[in-house]
């Protein structure tokens, strides 16, 4: 990112965000969890998965597994039919079983605290890590990077990337760290509630205001 870039992305960041506030002041993830744990769980569920579906799996889950003990013991066949309407359920079933036997055997029974650590388990990838540590522990290791944020900075064009990682770099580069725990559940919303991958009326839009071009661009 040249400079210049850099500049007008951190003018256009900073607007956005301050409209998205006033549309989303009190966003917040919307998946049900009591605990680190859940929360892992539910987060590693909601791949591909809407989170209110996950939250209708997890009611049930929650209260058949309720240690994490129970997720060591668990039959993978059992638990892979418990959380089969998430979809990719096969894939799910060994990484949270997986994550549970390695927090019980490295982490004395408790989800890691810094991004290192989180980062080692199984199906943990920097999403995971950074909403797991942000929600559940006020540790901000960076900012969370999803399906509706990936679209949000690609059509008010805050990052030249479709990487993950990469996005996350950029964002981190015009975004102030006090804001980063909340920037995405903000983004999340304004995907949800208020601009969908799909045409809509945009002079309801706000933001569109800002940044114009995004007016044409939905699905990118």
């Amino acid at each position: 990112m040249t400079p210049k870039k850099l500049k007008e992305r951190k003018a256009r960041a900073a607007k956005l965000d301050r409209a998205l506030k006033k549309l989303f002041s009190h966003a917040r993830i919307e998946l049900n969890y009591k605990n680190p744990w859940q929360l892992l769980v539910a987060v590693q569920l909601s791949a591909q998965c809407t989170d209110k579906m996950v939250n209708k799996i997890t009611a049930k889950l929650f209260k058949k597994y309720k240690t994490l003990d129970d997720y060591v013991r668990a039959n993978p066949r059992k638990f892979a039919q418990d959380i089969k309407s998430s979809g990719f359920y096969q894939n799910k079933t060994k990484n949270i079983l997986g994550a549970a036997k390695e927090i019980k055997k490295r982490f004395n029974g408790r989800v890691p605290k810094n991004i290192d650590d989180i980062l080692s388990l199984p199906g943990v990838a920097r999403k995971t890590a950074t909403v797991v540590l942000s929600e559940a522990y006020g540790v901000v290791a960076g900012i969370t990077v999803d399906t509706h944020v990936i679209r949000f900075v690609q059509r008010f064009d805050l990052s030249s990337h479709t990487d993950p990682v990469k996005i996350e770099k950029d964002l981190m580069d015009i975004i102030p760290k006090k804001e980063w725990p909340f920037f995405t559940h903000r983004v999340i919303h304004y995907g949800r509630y208020l601009a969908p991958a799909r045409k809509y009326d945009t002079t309801r839009d706000p933001l569109i205001k800002i940044y114009p071009k995004a007016a044409a661009r939905f699905r990118v």
